[in-house]
């Protein structure tokens, strides 16, 4: 239990600083993260709505079926809504992601995965070292 509270501060934290670092977003609030285009708003409003609902499985596969017709225009613009969809579901206590067959290693994996998919791949990398 004392591991996985440590594990999901630790992720809540590398999150927040790769946030920082790329989008200058010091601290994730769900009603206050902005996006440029509308659809990525209202896709992180219907992924957070799935996850609320125990969809946490729905809700990543269509993030990456929308990551899938990615525009270059929009590249940075996803990364930000993975991570603060990844972010968002890290939030959720281990007995809510075990009733959603999610875990934790899912969350790490998404998160490097999205990371390498938009050219980080080296800071995902020393990240999960760490685990």
């Amino acid at each position: 239990m004392v591991e996985n509270d440590y594990i999901m501060r630790l992720t809540h934290e590398i999150v927040r600083t790769w946030l920082k670092l790329l989008f200058g977003i010091d601290e994730i609030k769900e009603e206050e993260v902005v996006f440029e285009h509308k659809d990525s708003g209202d896709l992180y409003r219907r992924l957070r709505v799935l996850v609320q609902d125990g969809k946490v499985n729905e809700a990543e596969n269509l993030l990456y079926d929308y990551l899938e017709s990615d525009e270059e225009r929009r590249r940075l613009e996803n990364l930000k809504l993975a991570l603060c969809f990844y972010d968002y579901v890290n939030r959720k206590n281990n007995e809510f992601l075990e009733e959603c067959s999610y875990s934790r290693e899912e969350i790490r994996e998404g998160i490097c995965d999205v990371m390498r998919r938009y050219g980080y791949g080296e800071l995902a990398d020393t990240w999960a070292d760490e685990w």
